[in-house]
């Protein structure tokens, strides 16, 4: 703020001087030195400019990763009951027991877990039955099944588990959900079945 005071001040009283010069044939605008410090103030000015406008940039960045980090999405629950199946036809899985819901993006009156925000999420399932029936268990993406977790019936296993994992990039309002395929059956109980998912990073 002094360096520009003393600019504008120096300015004023070159003007002046050169005004006041009556030996001069013609008017100046300004002695050398003025126009020297007039060119040297003005690339300052743009370069104090080009500063303020990465600084303002800057700061928009910081503010959008700090809104980033505040977003949390985290959910995990239980299927519950006893024995889930068979079924003549294929289900979607409704986990009631629901253990964590930051975000409350996962709907236990549903199974249906709805992305709030675009980004990368990781989910992961597990799957616990007895062992004299099938169990085929499906993480769909809206429509589209992705991965995949199952067993075959034995009459050598008293019970099976399975289970599986993945990291899905989904847009906001997208749908993640598991569905049992026909014939298949799930234990519910002892906390042994479970759908989990968190936002890894928002895009």
């Amino acid at each position: 703020m002094n360096f520009v005071i003393l600019c504008y001040t120096l300015l004023f009283y070159g003007l002046t001087f050169a005004q006041s010069d009556d030996n001069a044939t013609e008017p100046k605008p300004c002695y050398p030195d003025i126009c020297k410090l007039l060119e040297d103030f003005g690339a300052l000015t743009e370069k104090v400019n080009s500063v303020e406008t990465r600084l303002q940039d800057s700061e928009n960045q910081i503010l959008e990763l700090q809104h980033k980090e505040r977003t949390k999405i985290i959910f995990s629950a239980l299927l519950g009951g006893g024995y889930v199946g068979p079924f003549s036809t294929d289900r979607t899985l409704v986990y009631s027991r629901v253990i964590t819901n930051l975000g409350n993006a996962y709907s236990p009156g549903t199974g249906v877990f709805t992305a709030p925000v675009a980004g990368v999420y990781y989910f992961t399932f597990f799957c616990h039955a007895g062992g004299n029936h099938p169990q085929r268990v499906n993480l769909y993406k809206n429509s589209l099944a992705i991965v995949m977790a199952s067993d075959h019936s034995s009459k050598y296993d008293s019970a099976d588990n399975a289970g599986n994992a993945v990291f899905l990039q989904l847009q906001q309002g997208d749908r993640v959900y598991l569905r049992m395929d026909a014939g298949s059956h799930l234990w519910g109980g002892e906390s042994q079945t479970t759908f989990s998912g968190f936002l890894v990073t928002q895009m």
